[in-house]
């Protein structure tokens, strides 16, 4: 039985599905943009849904909102702007509220950044991946060194509160003086952020129906681990899987997520977890994916499937997000955010813990995977399974 004595932080995510081509391993909801982008009519259609959504979330304000795809960039700060303005009439945003744009590096030419700047996104994510020629070309990328460099420095000179390069690690053919040559690259130009990621081969993609060859596990290894020297070094401190952020600097829109905290999902396959204090119930629920049927849809009902989190699966949800931080959680969060009972969550984890996965400070009260649990969380969490 589930019970709730306060609602978590909210968040706003928002999701644009086009992209000017889709690469060989993105399993995202996106779709390669062929026609001109239906722009106005994509901004009216977020702005219904978001109408739609009110009810859930009365009297609650939004603590970030992040706008991803998809190319969100595609959009112009115009457009974005009038979204914006949409929301902040519909919804009020705390006065530190963190604003998220990713953006390819291939689609900001002019003064793009600087517009989204002055239109108060205040966080950037540039999607680089590599700094290496051959193997943008390989990943699929519209962008190549030379256009990453020259957004990196636009958004340095736009001077948003923060900005990530993502960098992507194993990929085809890459050895460990080209990977380390990437991520010295990226730090060269001091973002606060950095999120460092394996490329992995995922169902439903192109990679996955023409594999290409990966470096071995041995080497991919010795990638990360050289990686996560030089980042530590840095003073880029890891604080989940894949983020590395200097000091105060995390994402706060992710941290959420992994702390388990509400969020509303507006855009076409969109997801979003709502906590209701009322029903005590935790309820995720999702938007048309394709976007001619979120287009026509928006103004009646977006929403695709809804489903009610209970029991063994709520631990599951919570520690599928929670053990990927560094820093662990608390047993007073863990019941906080899911309204269940220590024992609950004890029952699921007794064998990660006596296999020195998962440490449990009982005088903490603090739960956290060990540095030999990192290497298996897929292990851990498929002990956790529901039944």
């Amino acid at each position: 039985m589930s019970s709730f004595s306060q609602l978590p932080p909210l968040s706003l995510y928002i999701h644009f599905p086009w992209c000017v081509q889709k690469c060989p391993y993105c399993d995202f909801n996106s779709h390669q943009q062929k026609t001109t982008l239906p722009e106005n009519q994509y901004i009216d259609a977020l702005l219904n849904d978001l109408e739609l959504d009110l009810p859930l979330i009365w009297g609650r304000k939004i603590s970030s909102i992040f706008m991803g795809g998809g190319t969100p960039s595609l959009f112009s700060a115009n457009s974005l702007d009038t979204l914006l303005a949409g929301i902040r009439a519909r919804i009020p945003l705390l006065p530190n509220a963190e604003i998220s744009l990713e953006a390819n590096p291939g689609t900001l030419e002019n003064e793009r950044l600087f517009e989204y700047r002055e239109i108060g996104i205040n966080r950037v994510s540039l999607g680089v991946q590599s700094f290496h020629d051959e193997y943008l070309e390989k990943l699929g990328r519209i962008h190549n060194s030379e256009t990453a460099i020259n957004a990196i420095e636009k958004a340095k000179q736009a001077n948003f509160d923060s900005f990530n390069i993502d960098l992507m690690f194993g990929l085809p053919g890459q050895s460990l003086e080209q990977a380390k040559y990437d991520i010295e690259k990226a730090i060269s130009f001091s973002p606060n952020h950095l999120s460092y990621y394996q490329l992995t081969i995922e169902p439903n993609t192109a990679f996955y129906n023409s594999p290409p060859v990966l470096p071995d596990d041995e080497n991919c290894w010795s990638i990360y681990q050289n990686g996560l020297a030089i980042l530590l070094e840095n003073g880029y401190a890891q604080y989940e899987v894949s983020a590395y952020a200097k000091k105060n600097q995390q994402c706060r829109h992710n941290m959420n997520y992994w702390q388990f905290g509400d969020y509303l999902g507006i855009g076409a396959g969109a997801h979003a977890k709502i906590t209701d204090a009322n029903k005590q119930s935790i309820t995720r629920y999702w938007k048309l994916k394709h976007p001619k049927d979120y287009l026509t849809q928006s103004a009646i009902s977006p929403v695709a499937g809804s489903r009610e989190v209970t029991g063994n699966e709520l631990v599951f949800e919570f520690l599928m997000n929670a053990l990927r931080l560094n820093a662990g959680f608390t047993l007073d969060a863990f019941c906080l955010r899911t309204g269940l009972l220590e024992n609950q969550l004890r029952e699921r984890l007794n064998k990660s813990i006596h296999q020195n996965l998962v440490s449990w400070d009982e005088q903490k009260n603090l739960v956290r995977t060990t540095d030999r649990g990192k290497q298996f969380l897929n292990e851990i969490l498929q002990d956790c399974l529901p039944e």
